[in-house]
């Protein structure tokens, strides 16, 4: 992680579970971090838990991500106040409780995919953008799941999986996009199993099944970071232990 210190890392959804802990760990590794969130106040909260010095480097700006202008006006600022992104971690997510034949269910399905498909991408664009247009070999992460590589039969999740199959198949399209545009550029897809989170619905976690930890997932984050110039982990999948999917 040296070569990332003093670098601007974007974390969207930073202002809980997987957003928020990976917020805090790449501070704690020297980073300069934006946290992105509807709930900016949240994420003030989190500087509290850091060291003094630590949380000087943990900056917070309000963004919704289903929004098009809402991130170009966020990535905008960065550039403004930051210099530009360095790092990109994809984290916000949401779902929706819904079949997908259900009738009157249109908002619900756009939230899902405006937030996890579209949101993703345009926050990629602008951080590819960023990247390009300063010559620098970053790295762009996309927080999947493993749902995003198989169908579960959970009723009322299933646009949600849709969604996670589509970043499955956006993390290879952007690696072929970023090596043709001869770059550097890395870009990572990991994918958890269950995430003991707020996103959880209550019947999911009344199943008591085997769960991660958010800090699980910043640490994977860490290491995907880690890795040489010339190494590029692409898909990581990861489980608790005892996980029966």
């Amino acid at each position: 992680m040296d070569r990332w210190s003093g670098k601007v890392a974007v974390v969207t959804g930073a202002s809980s579970g997987i957003g928020a802990a990976t917020a805090k760990e790449l501070a704690k590794a020297g980073m300069v971090v934006i946290g992105l969130a509807r709930r900016v106040e949240r994420i003030e909260a989190l500087k509290l838990e850091l060291d003094e010095t630590v949380r000087e480097r943990l900056h917070a700006m309000q963004c919704d991500v289903s929004i098009e202008e809402s991130i170009l006006d966020s990535f905008r600022s960065i550039e403004a106040k930051f210099g530009g992104v360095d790092v990109l971690i994809n984290n916000a997510g949401v779902t929706r409780k819904t079949e997908l034949l259900q009738a009157g269910n249109t908002d619900k399905l756009r939230e899902v995919m405006d937030t996890n498909v579209m949101g993703l991408v345009l926050c990629s664009r602008e951080a590819f953008q960023s990247m390009k247009n300063r010559s620098v070999d970053g790295h762009i992460v996309h927080i999947n799941s493993i749902v995003g590589h198989t169908v579960l039969n959970f009723p009322g999740t299933n646009i949600y999986t849709a969604s996670k199959y589509a970043v499955t198949a956006i993390t290879e399209t952007m690696r072929h996009e970023l090596r043709t545009a001869g770059t550097k550029i890395k870009v990572t897809s990991i994918s958890p199993g269950v995430v003991n989170t707020e996103i959880l619905s209550p019947e999911m976690a009344a199943l008591g099944l085997p769960m991660l930890e958010a800090v699980d997932i910043a640490n994977a984050i860490l290491y995907v970071l880690g890795t040489p110039p010339g190494v590029q982990v692409h898909e990581l999948t990861i489980k608790p232990v005892g996980e029966r999917f």
